[in-house]
């Protein structure tokens, strides 16, 4: 995953010029656009909806790279949603940008395995590699001079990936400790999963869960007290915190606001 001043350094030292305009709907956008002369739009997690101004300036018209299996997870973060729901595969999908948010034909589509274990960092890092062969393909069917079909969405099957907000990361400790392990990792790195330590005469310390495990119900040995969700409590030397309906999350490691991970 590279920032766009790591892509331009890419770009500039393969003798590729770039363009980074703050809006590329903006005058100043499509006007460095238009001189362009573009036959084909490429886009790959660009941030910005493309004005129909935009999309009327490629004779060959425009292609988007998606990380999921469309129809499935429309919208920002693909990624995040489908390690959430507990898909035991995504993909990257290839289609044509329509004025329809993510409603275009699709050209190509591949799947890819969510590992048990992985973040939404590790998984997008294995999608963007998928993507960008897939884009290739894509570009070389339009160099091939004819038509470029694609298959149609079915409308039925469409679910939503909406943009995640820093505050989307608080955990609800009401949610089963499945749902959660899996939101922990859904939020690595970025918003990241948090909570808030209660401790009697002090404030609440703001702490960042990095990975967790499921542990199921209470451990039978001995009486346990009815769960309450989000309380804390210890079993020999897990660090445990009750969640909905009696399931158990383990916490492996977690961090303190400003401070470094801890087991």
């Amino acid at each position: 995953r590279q920032t766009g001043k790591g892509m331009a350094s890419i770009a500039a030292a393969h003798g590729v010029a770039t363009v980074q305009p703050d809006s590329i709907n903006s005058p100043q956008g499509l006007e460095q656009l238009r001189q362009l002369r573009p036959d084909l739009l490429v886009v790959a997690a660009y941030g910005q909806i493309l004005s129909k101004e935009v999309l009327a300036i490629p004779t060959r018209g425009t292609i988007n790279v998606h990380a999921s299996l469309l129809p499935k997870y429309r919208g920002a973060a693909p990624v995040a949603y489908a390690i959430l729901a507990g898909e035991q595969q995504t993909g990257v999908t290839i289609i044509k940008v329509t004025p329809g948010l993510g409603s275009g034909d699709m050209i190509l589509q591949e799947a890819l395995d969510i590992q048990p274990d992985d973040t939404t960092g590790r998984l997008e890092a294995r999608l963007a590699q998928l993507g960008a062969r897939l884009a290739v393909e894509a570009v070389r069917k339009y160099q091939s001079g004819g038509p470029v079909e694609g298959v149609k969405q079915d409308p039925s099957q469409v679910t939503r990936a909406p943009k995640i907000t820093k505050e989307f990361g608080q955990i609800d400790w009401t949610r089963p400790a499945e749902y959660l392990e899996r939101f922990v990792r859904a939020m690595q790195p970025w918003p990241t999963a948090y909570t808030y330590l209660h401790r009697p005469g002090k404030p609440p310390m703001r702490l960042i869960v990095t990975r967790a495990a499921v542990r199921g119900h209470h451990d039978p040995d001995g009486p346990q007290p009815p769960p309450q969700p989000g309380r804390v409590w210890q079993h020999k030397s897990l660090l445990l915190v009750d969640t909905d309906a009696g399931d158990v999350l383990q916490i492996l490691e977690l961090q303190p606001a400003g401070k470094k991970p801890l087991t």
